[in-house]
């Protein structure tokens, strides 16, 4: 067994992501690294939704391709779903909801009748209750034990206890028993690997790492994808000592990070396109006032409301130019959970040290999806360093000095002798405002261009401290992915599938989309055969900013906009037809 994949699917209000993550976490106990995708609608109840928890002998690091074992609470979850399932794969079903017909199913697929309802009827009249015969019967498919299966069933109910406790976990061995007795040996059982793994969304990872940066305040409007990130926070707000606030709308949230960070905290917001649209007038308040900003952007399926619990990459552009007028910035683009955790620690740090926005992109692929991370790619020991030490110099303090750097000495307000004015318009090093009546005068005109010119220089700054591209494969390769964020994953388990046809290839991957050292990626990619830019949207956004950047022009692309993430089999199609037809 290399690889197992067990997906569950219904309607919405069927507890769905509840039984996937269950599987997921399971597996996460046996010391089995975990991918899983939870795809869901936009509604409460109704629409069809499901759940799929990858794991395998390596790491998985997408959804993958195909599936083993399948619990169908409805039928149109076979009609979907089914067809992917490979060979000696199984149909978890109730017999007593609706049938299946071994003609439905393709060759070498079994189907497994459960009654899980009778199950739930034996110790409570709550339907809901099925879903544990049918984790149980899942459960011994995919070789879970019983015993580990009951302790994630009793932790995830935390603080319930009695009946509700007890009924879950005989209902589950009523499906385990069951299943052991009807289903034939599933090939596809896994193994205990080891000590238990980490499981975390990456939401739940950029929490984490927020926390781990010395974040003391966050102000968010609630938006998917990014909500995990205000829901993990505000849950353990007490603990961590974070002030979190829920407000009115991403404009409130912004400018309330911004007022954290100008007193001298470290702050972020977080949102997705809609919400970061309304943000953008404040993106340029932070960069006039030169105040850190961190900016979690996740994306979603776009124009306007889109498709809002679908994924895309179709912001970048956005990112690049939000805010009225030029400042420095930074993107980031962390391609997984561990990922995510140390890049929004460098978020900080780097908005900190250039007093800059600095935006994580995210998206709803990477925000949702649950990975497992061994413990110490998460290290808690981060201890940030205040940038906030100015020795007081009475009136002569200049808050926007100039300097070679372009960074000049910070303050927060109410210090002793370190007074400064800081206004939304252009101004002087002392802060006084240049512009209404000044702005237009030849001596308040040199001033403009020198204090535009003193902010720009930190670009230098934040791309020496940028995590530059990286190269993964051989470097001889006659074919080089070029990909960003979450869509990282499917390229990489992609390459795999290639390297064991015989294909060689490798991947060019940026974990700073900007700023980008022109220079070192235009010898990277002239020193490539061929390449293909793998990107989900319509225009290739990452690949005209490398053009612009480098003069490079990616010809070879495969965009995808369907809201769906990359499967595999798509990057490894194409892979081989410009391996086999040429390209650039």
């Amino acid at each position: 067994m290399t690889d197992l994949s067990v997906r569950t699917g219904g309607q919405a209000g069927d507890g769905i992501a509840s039984v996937g993550e269950t599987i997921a976490r399971c597996f996460s106990r046996m010391g089995l690294h975990v991918f899983g995708l939870n795809a869901y609608q936009s509604v409460i109840r109704g629409g069809h939704v499901w759940y799929q928890a990858r794991t395998g002998t390596g790491r998985p690091r997408c959804q993958g391709d195909g599936l083993d074992v399948l619990y169908a609470l409805d039928k149109q979850t076979v009609d979907v779903h089914a067809p992917g399932l490979r060979q000696g794969g199984t149909v978890v079903f109730d017999p007593e909801k609706f049938a299946v017909s071994p003609s439905e199913l393709p060759a070498g697929v079994t189907a497994l009748p459960v009654p899980t309802l009778e199950f739930a009827r034996k110790h409570t009249s709550q339907s809901i209750l099925q879903n544990a015969g049918g984790i149980g019967a899942t459960a011994f498919l995919a070789g879970i034990p019983l015993d580990l299966l009951h302790q994630v069933l009793a932790d995830s109910f935390g603080r319930k206890a009695g009946d509700v406790v007890a009924w879950n976990l005989a209902a589950s061995g009523d499906g385990y028993h069951f299943a052991e007795t009807h289903a034939s040996v599933n090939a596809h059982a896994v193994q205990k690997a080891g000590a238990p793994k980490l499981l975390m969304t990456g939401n739940q990872a950029i929490a984490l790492g927020a926390a781990a940066a010395g974040c003391k305040f966050l102000a968010q409007y609630p938006m998917t994808p990014a909500s995990g990130v205000l829901h993990w926070l505000a849950a353990h707000a007490q603990t961590l000592g974070i002030v979190v606030k829920q407000a009115e709308d991403e404009i409130a949230a912004i400018n309330m990070a911004i007022g954290a960070s100008f007193g001298g905290v470290r702050a972020m917001t977080a949102t997705s396109g809609g919400g970061f649209s309304l943000m953008v007038e404040a993106m340029g308040l932070a960069g006039m006032t030169e105040t850190p900003l961190v900016v979690v952007e996740s994306q979603r399926a776009g124009p306007s409301t889109g498709l809002p619990t679908k994924t895309e990459q179709g912001d970048l552009n956005m990112m690049l130019g939000a805010g009225q007028g030029e400042f420095p910035r930074a993107v980031l683009a962390p391609t997984d959970a561990a990922e995510a955790f140390h890049m929004t620690i460098r978020a900080f740090e780097l908005a900190e040290a250039y007093q800059t926005p600095v935006l994580v992109a995210s998206d709803l692929h990477l925000s949702e999806s649950h990975f497992t991370v061994d413990r110490e790619e998460v290290p808690l020991t981060y201890t940030p360093a205040s940038l906030l030490n100015v020795a007081p110099n009475g009136h002569d303090y200049l808050r926007y000095q100039y300097t070679e750097s372009g960074v000049s000495p910070r303050a927060a307000p109410g210090q002793p002798g370190l007074q400064f004015i800081a206004g939304s318009d252009e101004h002087d090093e002392k802060g006084h405002l240049i512009s209404d009546v000044r702005s237009g005068i030849p001596k308040w005109v040199t001033e403009r261009s020198r204090m535009m010119e003193k902010r720009m220089r930190k670009r230098h700054g934040l791309l020496t401290d940028a995590q530059p591209p990286v190269v993964e494969g051989p470097s001889d390769a006659p074919l080089t992915f070029v990909a960003w964020g979450s869509t990282v994953g499917a390229v990489r388990d992609a390459m795999a599938v290639l390297a064991a046809q015989g294909k060689s290839t490798n991947l060019l991957y940026f974990p700073t989309v900007f700023p980008l050292d022109a220079d070192r990626v235009t010898s990277t990619l002239r020193a490539t055969h061929r390449t293909l830019l793998v990107e989900a949207n319509f225009t290739g956004q990452f690949g005209h900013l490398l053009r612009a950047e480098t003069g490079v022009h990616l010809s070879e692309r495969l965009l995808k906009y369907d809201g769906e993430p990359f499967y595999p089999h798509e990057i490894v199609a194409r892979g081989l037809e410009v391996l086999n037809h040429g390209g650039q």
